[in-house]
């Protein structure tokens, strides 16, 4: 029998640190880890900058780690989105989140779009540059490896096999197949339970392992801050410093801006209490480079944080692959970049046909390093193909735009996360304050709390309401 909401609120009043009789708090020692990654992020950027031939060698820690943490992400977004659908009663529910979220999507990809053109024409951030015989081959490579068409992308969506989904590696093929499987176990009813207990004791194993993977941190960072440290050096940075400064500029705004007033006014949230509470995971993306490296723990989090694991389950994973703020606002500002470097600046019109070509074939692109550069060349070719020369001018510091590009998309994530379940009376209000205030600390060593399944329940008696009102 499932606890009633009271009983499970005053469970967790019982065990909080605010409680008089609460036992000792085991203290949490992954706070070393992070200061260990600092630490290795600064040892890794000295070491590349006094012996770059080395550095560069040191790149496979990077990546092996980052590849450890995609090794996680498809049983991850497997367990959540089961558990999240099989649980819920009515499938209409679901529909309602995955509708709202891909509208909220695409409205914020017009928002960044716009926000990186004004910026863009008004900065003119490629004036003064010149181009080089040695760059003109790299777009056209760029190019041939770029994203495929729309209709190959749709297709691709759909796995080989059922286990094909898990073995390579595709967020949507995953979400696709754990979607199917939910709403089997939701039609099954109380069959469907045992099945949705064992996926649960999955879930928590997969979690375990992923904080087992976390104490490789600091590994990983230095590999990866070594490595581009000793690649570029310096003279990339000094040349390009004004895309740079610029595109940081434009990301910062969106997000304390638009963003900021998004949570504040649909939330009641403030954007930087939140963006403190995922403090550890900007740290690690920022060391990374890749975003995919926190969509394990920002699930995690937002569940922790209140928010209903079917909210959690199909925003997060969906969001990744279509609610690219970063990269929306890189592709517009590196677009006009190169056309002005190149002395063949485009009309306001043939700007706007170009970006929504990319919006487009940007959706699906990974949160890791090197996708966005992919996809500004497919769509320089496929729109003026004169420009496709250009973009071996924005090699050289698209390693640290990057960063950039996945620090916004993750915030946006979050962001969009928690106004979704807002939206739908899916967020339990009274635990997001708890928690973003440290009353309710999140549990580094299992990554899961002990009442997340029946949390992921507590919007079945109130949200109902709010969505039947809808």
């Amino acid at each position: 029998m499932m606890p009633t909401t009271s009983s499970r609120r005053a469970a967790v009043a019982s065990t909080s640190p605010t409680a008089p009789d609460a036992p000792a708090v085991k203290r949490d020692r992954t706070h070393y880890l992070y200061i260990a990654v600092i630490a290795a992020v600064g040892l890794g950027i000295a070491v590349g900058f006094a012996a770059p031939d080395f550095a560069v060698e040191l790149k496979p820690l990077g990546t092996g780690f980052v590849n450890l943490i995609k090794m996680m992400i498809s049983p991850i977004i497997f367990c959540t989105i089961v558990l999240g659908v099989g649980s819920v009663r009515k499938a209409a529910r679901v529909g309602k989140v995955g509708g709202l979220a891909l509208g909220y999507f695409i409205a914020m990809s017009f928002v960044a779009l716009a926000i990186g053109l004004v910026v863009g024409n008004i900065v003119h951030p490629g004036s003064g540059m010149h181009l080089t015989e040695a760059v003109k081959g790299v777009g056209h490579t760029q190019a041939e490896a770029a994203a495929e068409g729309p209709v190959d992308f749709l297709l691709g969506i759909i796995p080989t096999t059922f286990v094909s989904a898990f073995t390579e590696g595709q967020v949507l093929q995953t979400l696709l197949v754990a979607l199917l499987v939910g709403f089997a176990l939701q039609a099954m009813g109380r069959q469907g339970e045992p099945v949705l207990r064992g996926v649960e004791h999955i879930q928590k194993l997969v979690f375990r392992v992923l904080g087992m993977i976390m104490w490789a941190a600091p590994v990983g960072a230095f590999g990866a801050m070594a490595a581009v440290i000793g690649e570029t050096g310096m003279d990339a940075l000094k040349a390009l410093a004004t895309i740079m400064f610029g595109f940081y500029i434009t990301c910062f705004l969106f997000v304390v801006i638009v963003l900021g007033t998004l949570t504040k006014l649909v939330a009641r949230v403030s954007l930087f209490q939140l963006l403190k509470y995922l403090g550890r995971e900007f740290l690690l993306i920022v060391s990374t480079s890749s975003s995919e490296s926190a969509l394990p723990r920002l699930i995690a989090k937002m569940e922790h944080l209140g928010v209903s694991r079917p909210v959690v389950g199909i925003t997060v994973p969906t969001g990744y692959s279509f609610n690219l703020d970063g990269t929306m606002i890189y592709l517009t500002m590196a677009s006009l970049f190169i056309a002005d470097a190149m002395d063949q600046p485009m009309s306001i019109g043939q700007q706007i046909g170009l970006l929504l070509f990319m919006m487009v074939a940007s959706k699906g692109a990974a949160g890791v390093s090197g996708s966005g550069i992919a996809v500004l060349a497919s769509g320089l070719q496929s729109h003026k193909p004169a420009l496709v020369d250009g973009v071996g001018l924005i090699i050289g510091i698209d390693r640290f735009m990057s960063e950039a590009r996945a620090v916004t998309n993750f915030a946006g994530n979050a962001v969009a996360t928690l106004l979704i379940g807002t939206w739908t009376g899916e967020v339990d209000k009274d635990r997001v304050n708890r928690v973003l205030a440290g009353e309710l600390p999140f549990d580094e060593r299992t990554l899961l709390d002990d009442d997340s399944a029946g949390r992921s329940e507590l919007p079945e008696q109130g949200g109902e309401k709010e969505l039947a009102k809808a």
